[in-house]
């Protein structure tokens, strides 16, 4: 079976879950944080590849992954999450099975809600 990915849209899901939105009132990189760590406990679980995806603000997209975790891209001036969400989705559903979590879910094989993406990881952060 090919590999799988979910490709996740950060602040989609930040302000789709009311934790998160909380904690990004009063600082936003501990709302990023955390949704960073839920996401890679849930790739730990599931083995499915986590991307997630942020607006970013700098002159070129920017990428951070620490061993063994997930994908975090930043876009670039002028560019939303939703395009580099695009660009990566035609990058990995070529040969892989494809999952995103964004408002805009072209070229995705299954795309699925942030509420969806939430009861995934509550079961997986149950399981471990």
């Amino acid at each position: 079976m090919s590999q799988r990915f979910l490709i996740v849209d950060g602040h989609s899901v930040i302000f789709a879950w009311p934790e998160l939105r909380t904690l990004h009132k009063r600082r936003t990189a501990s709302a990023r944080e955390q949704l960073t760590k839920i996401l890679t406990k849930y790739q730990d679980f599931t083995g499915i590849q986590v991307v997630l995806v942020f607006d970013g603000k700098g002159a070129t997209i920017t990428q951070e992954t620490q061993p063994g975790g997930i994908q975090v891209f930043y876009s670039n001036t002028g560019h939303t999450a939703d395009d580099l969400i695009e660009r990566l989705a035609a990058k990995y559903g070529n040969a892989s099975a494809l999952i995103t979590s964004s408002g805009d879910s072209r070229g995705a094989s299954e795309p699925v809600s942030s509420r969806t993406i939430k009861l995934h990881c509550l079961a997986a952060s149950r399981s471990l």
